[in-house]
């Protein structure tokens, strides 16, 4: 392999080493209750039963999970007021993404188990990923790598205003 087939990509060293840390990144970004923590963490929405924050490791642009606040394995494990506002929040977070990135379509989902794909199988969370017509390219199917545009950094300006508008479910 020559130097220039190589794409560096050191943010991935991040994923790469918190892959052998023990503890849930969920539940440790939401105890940060430190000036400033919600912003480091990507926190955007801080819910009486779930949260929304982004996805370190997007497959595109404002990438979103939610979660519920408790450490909850399962689906089923999930009280009436958790279900309630976490449709809730999926619904208000697709409303802000389509306004605010003009995104044209979504990919909703989660994964129950490992085996279905979940890289944190012990506390479930939703995601949601913005779509664009042509938002792939060659890059995954050549280089087996994903381009991502916008830094979080970037995408967490831009939606966390909204997201601070929401009203909480009485």
């Amino acid at each position: 392999m020559k130097k220039k087939d190589i794409l560096w990509a050191p943010w991935r060293e991040t994923y790469i080493t918190n892959l052998k840390k023990n503890g849930c990144f969920l539940c440790e970004a939401l105890k940060d209750k430190r000036k400033g923590a919600d912003r480091k963490n990507h926190i955007l929405y801080r819910g009486k039963y779930v949260f929304v924050i982004l996805n370190l490791f997007p497959y595109n642009n404002g990438h979103l999970m939610i979660a519920p606040n408790r450490h909850l394995k399962d689906i089923w494990m999930f009280t009436e007021n958790e279900d309630m506002e976490l449709m809730l929040l999926l619904k208000a977070s697709v409303r802000i993404i389509k306004r605010v990135m003009k995104a044209q379509a979504f990919n909703v989902g989660v994964n129950l188990g490992g085996v279905a794909g979940a890289g944190l199988e012990d506390h479930i969370h939703f995601h949601i990923v913005p779509r664009w017509s042509k938002d792939t390219n060659f890059m995954p199917v050549v280089a087996q790598a994903k381009v991502v545009s916008q830094s979080l950094e970037k995408t967490y300006r831009l939606l966390k205003p909204e997201f601070d508008k929401i009203s909480p479910p009485s």
